[in-house]
C-alpha cells in the first residue's frame, strides 16, 4: 500500500510533482554500499534539493544514513533550521560578510576563502561571544569561489590559528568528473595541499557523485552526493566500475481534462505547429512552460496513459499541453506520466533539450504542487 503525505502548498490542481522517499532510502543506502566504511556523507540539498523539497526530504536523508546536509545559501539553511533539521549544515555557496552572524547565529556553517571573511568572522566572535563553523575553500580548477592553490595553504594555517572560528574543514569541488585526466589532476593537486596541513579532526571532501563512484582519494574522509541522491546519474568517466542501481526520485503528472475529436487537417495549440492527418482525439493536461516544461519539448515528446504511449502534439502553452490519444480507451480525470514509470526519463528530456538533469528538476518547483510517496 502507498503512503502518501504533501508538502504545506495548495494542491487545487490537476497536475503535480510525485517524489518517491522509498526510491530516496534506496539510493542512499546503495552510494553506501559502493563508498569505502568509515567515510561520512554529505548531502546536497541545494535549489530545494534540486527541486525535490529540502525540508521534506531531510529527515529520510538523515535516517537513511547521511551525516550532513550541503546548501547554497544561509536561507536554505535556516529554512532547514526552522524545520527543526538539528544535524550538521554547510553552505557551499559564498556567503556575504554581513551575514556571517546569522549564519553563526543559526549554527549554520558556511565556506570562507578571504580575509573578509575571516574579519567578518572574528567580528561575529567579538559581537556575540560565538565562534562561526568555517569550512575552508580551494579553487583547484573551476574558477568560480575558493582560496587559490598557492594561497591555500598560508590560508589554512592562519585559519588554524584563528582562536575566534570553530575550523571544521577543508574542501574543493572537481570541475569535470568525467574525465579522468582532469579529475586526476585536481586530485593530485587536492593532495599536495592537504600533505602540507595538519588535518587532524578535519573533514576534507573534494568528491561529489562522480568522483565518490569513480575515484578513490585517501585523503578525503567526507563524500558529498548531489544528483545521485535523486536516482538521477552524473556524466560518468570512461572507466569500468560498479554503477549503484539509483531509482528516479521525482517523477511528474497530470490529469485529463479535456478530450474532444479533432478532424483530418485540424491544427492544434498556437501556430498550429501540428497538424492532424487523419481525424484524431485529442486529451488537454493541465502543464505548460510556467511549470518548468519547456516550451523547445513541444511535438517531441510522449507520456503514459492507462498503459499506453500518447504523443504530445501542439505548442506547449504557459498552463497546458495536448496529447494524441487516438486509440487509447481514456476519460476526464484519468492520470498522464510525463516523467516516470512506464514514461520518458528526466535525461532523455535533457538530451532533446541539450541540457542537465539537474536543470530541469530545479525548474520543478516553481509551481508544481509535491506529493511524497512511500
Amino acid at each position: 500500500m502507498k503512503n502518501i503525505r504533501q508538502s504545506n502548498i495548495s494542491i487545487h490542481r490537476d497536475s503535480w510533482v510525485e517524489i518517491n522517499l522509498e526510491n530516496l532510502a534506496h539510493n542512499i543506502k546503495e552510494i553506501r554500499r559502493s563508498v569505502p566504511q568509515g567515510k561520512k556523507l554529505l548531502a546536497v540539498v541545494k535549489a530545494d534539493a534540486y527541486g525535490h523539497g529540502a525540508v521534506m526530504l531531510a529527515p529520510t536523508i538523515l535516517a537513511s544514513g547521511c551525516d550532513m546536509l550541503g546548501v547554497a545559501s544561509i536561507d536554505e539553511g535556516i529554512d532547514l533550521r526552522n524545520a527543526k533539521i538539528g544535524c550538521e549544515i554547510l553552505v557551499l555557496g559564498a556567503v556575504p560578510v554581513w551575514a556571517v552572524e546569522n549564519a553563526a547565529m543559526a549554527d549554520i556553517s558556511i565556506s570562507i576563502f578571504s580575509e573578509d571573511h575571516l574579519t567578518a568572522c572574528r567580528q561575529t566572535f567579538e559581537r556575540t561571544g560565538v565562534k562561526p563553523k568555517v569550512h575552508v575553500k580551494i579553487d583547484t580548477g573551476m574558477n568560480r569561489i575558493g582560496v587559490q592553490p598557492e594561497c591555500a595553504v598560508d590560508f589554512i594555517k592562519k585559519v588554524q590559528d584563528a582562536q575566534y572560528l570553530n575550523f571544521q574543514g577543508i574542501f574543493t569541488h572537481l570541475y569535470e568528473a568525467e574525465t579522468v585526466v582532469e579529475a586526476n589532476r585536481q586530485i593530485s593537486l587536492w593532495n599536495e595541499i592537504i600533505s602540507q596541513i595538519d588535518t587532524n579532526g578535519l573533514l576534507l571532501h573534494i568528491q561529489n557523485t562522480a568522483g565518490t563512484l569513480c575515484y578513490d582519494v585517501p585523503t578525503s574522509n567526507m563524500l558529498r552526493i548531489g544528483i545521485g541522491l535523486y536516482g538521477l546519474a552524473p556524466d560518468y568517466p570512461q572507466k569500468e566500475f560498479k554503477k549503484p542501481d539509483l531509482k528516479p526520485v521525482m517523477s511528474l503528472k497530470g490529469r485529463v481534462v479535456h478530450i474532444h475529436d479533432a478532424k483530418a487537417g485540424a491544427g492544434v495549440s498556437y501556430c498550429h505547429t501540428f497538424k492532424t492527418d487523419v481525424p484524431c482525439k485529442i486529451a488537454t493536461v493541465p502543464i505548460g512552460y510556467a511549470d518548468g516544461v519547456s516550451r523547445l519539448l513541444s511535438n517531441k515528446i510522449t507520456a503514459e496513459l492507462n498503459g499506453k504511449k500518447v504523443r504530445q502534439v501542439g505548442n506547449i502553452t504557459m498552463d497546458q499541453m495536448m496529447f494524441d490519444i487516438t486509440g487509447v480507451e481514456a476519460a476526464a480525470g484519468d492520470v498522464v506520466t510525463l516523467i516516470g514509470e512506464g514514461a520518458m526519463t528526466m535525461d532523455e528530456w535533457a538530451k532533446i533539450l541539450g541540457t542537465i538533469n539537474y536543470e530541469l528538476t530545479c525548474r520543478m518547483k516553481v509551481r508544481l504542487p509535491r506529493v511524497y510517496t512511500r
